[in-house]
């Protein structure tokens, strides 16, 4: 006996349709998470930074599941700062992702919990493997949508709140038309500077 199908997925873009959920990230949305808060604040708010469509046949947190989703990161800058996702842990810290690259041009941010970093460039049909208790992040380096394809657990979770207190310690600017990687100042140094200044 056949099942019908109730959700379908266009292969050359990534777009997922029928029985999906979706969420948007604009500029208004993204307070702090760029280097440049004077320059977020400055831009159109209503701008939209990202958008993800899911297709969840399983109930949150279910062990044994599956989700799946595709992200899509537009093209600009925050200042010289390239357009990219929040960025997160598992709450299940173990857990693994596979990301693939669909449309595109970009960065794949990795962070293990001793915040040492290391980037996978995306290109279309670049697959990555996220090994758990790595935070992950996709940055749009490119001049058109980025289109990143994504498989995880359902019990996985997203801790977002321990990336928006600490960050990333890299970023990816934009350096004479290139991308380039710029070491973010540690918490202890933007301490001292603060009290050379006041001296």
């Amino acid at each position: 006996m056949f099942h019908n199908i109730d959700t379908n997925i266009d292969i050359q873009t990534g777009k997922l349709s029928g029985n999906i959920i979706e969420s948007e990230k604009h500029i208004s949305g993204l307070k702090n998470v760029f280097k440049d808060e004077t320059a977020r604040s400055q831009m159109i708010q209503d701008t939209l930074v990202y958008r993800v469509q899911m297709h969840k046949a399983e109930k949150e947190g279910k062990e044994g599941g599956l989700f799946f989703g595709t992200s899509f990161v537009y093209p600009g800058l925050v200042g010289n700062e390239y357009f990219m996702t929040r960025g997160h842990f598992h709450s299940k810290i173990d857990t693994a992702e596979y990301y693939w690259c669909i449309e595109g041009e970009g960065v794949l941010l990795l962070m293990n919990e001793e915040r040492e970093c290391y980037v996978e460039k995306m290109s279309p049909g670049s697959l990555h493997y996220i090994k758990g208790r790595i935070a992950h992040r996709i940055v749009n380096t490119g001049n058109k949508v980025l289109a990143v394809g994504a498989c995880w657990p359902s019990d996985a979770g997203h801790d977002y709140n321990s990336i928006e207190k600490d960050g990333f310690p890299v970023r990816l600017v934009c350096i004479n038309g290139e991308p380039a990687l710029m070491k973010e100042e540690s918490q202890e140094g933007k301490k001292e500077n603060e009290e050379q200044n006041r001296s």
